[in-house]
């Protein structure tokens, strides 16, 4: 259908069509619940899916009715398939979780605002995690933090599809502020460098993480 809005993705019925909100780092608030819940019932969604990326997906939904249930839902597109940064990933943290001593809500947020649907040569995905557990997948993200008593390590070039990688460490031991420099620096250095449709953990197995390190560390 021509008059289709964008961010409604085709399903593998070739026919349906899914939608994505954005929700920034996985928070979600009991009017926006409700809110795609009644769009859900009027539309007659089939499946409503918890995604790996923290985001609500509504699948299934008959072409004649996406516009209006996107308009409804009335929020932002999550990037699903687009060359960009999808999303950043955030565990509870030091505000809500027992085992966390940083803020990943918060420095996700931040990351979120920054770089969310920024254009990559490939799709890019953002993990933080409050503590080195690691809860928020940072060492399989294509770019990742996790906290350490109060201060955050950098991880680059992780990947969990089908030919996994477990990132690097960039640097360790930093400030946030530090941390969301070192994170500009990274996805600025694989932006201009890397080949079209590259996904950082083979830029990474490419150029050499040793020359990463000296790209971004200086």
């Amino acid at each position: 259908m021509d008059d289709l809005p964008e961010g409604a993705i085709l399903q593998r019925d070739k026919r349906t069509y899914g939608l994505v909100p954005r929700m920034p780092a996985g928070i979600l608030t009991p009017e926006i619940l409700e809110r795609i819940a009644a769009v859900a019932r009027k539309y007659e969604v089939p499946v409503v899916k918890i995604t790996s990326g923290q985001r609500i997906a509504l699948v299934g939904i008959e072409p004649d009715r996406v516009r209006a249930a996107w308009d409804e839902i009335g929020m932002e597109i999550g990037p699903a398939i687009e060359l960009c940064v999808h999303y950043v990933q955030a565990c509870p943290g030091i505000d809500w979780c027992r085992f966390g001593v940083g803020d990943s809500i918060g420095l996700g947020l931040r990351l979120e605002n920054l770089f969310v649907g920024r254009k990559t040569p490939a799709k890019a995905k953002i993990g933080v995690s409050g503590c080195p557990f690691n809860c928020a997948e940072s060492y399989v993200r294509d770019i990742g933090a996790f906290a350490k008593k109060n201060r955050w390590t950098v991880i680059f070039g992780g990947n969990s599809g089908k030919k996994p990688r477990i990132g690097d460490v960039v640097a360790a031991d930093l400030p946030e502020d530090e941390t969301v420099g070192l994170v500009t620096r990274c996805l600025d250095h694989y932006i201009a460098n890397a080949e079209e449709k590259e996904r950082t953990a083979r830029f990474v197995e490419r150029t050499g993480i040793e020359a990463f390190r000296k790209a971004v560390l200086g």
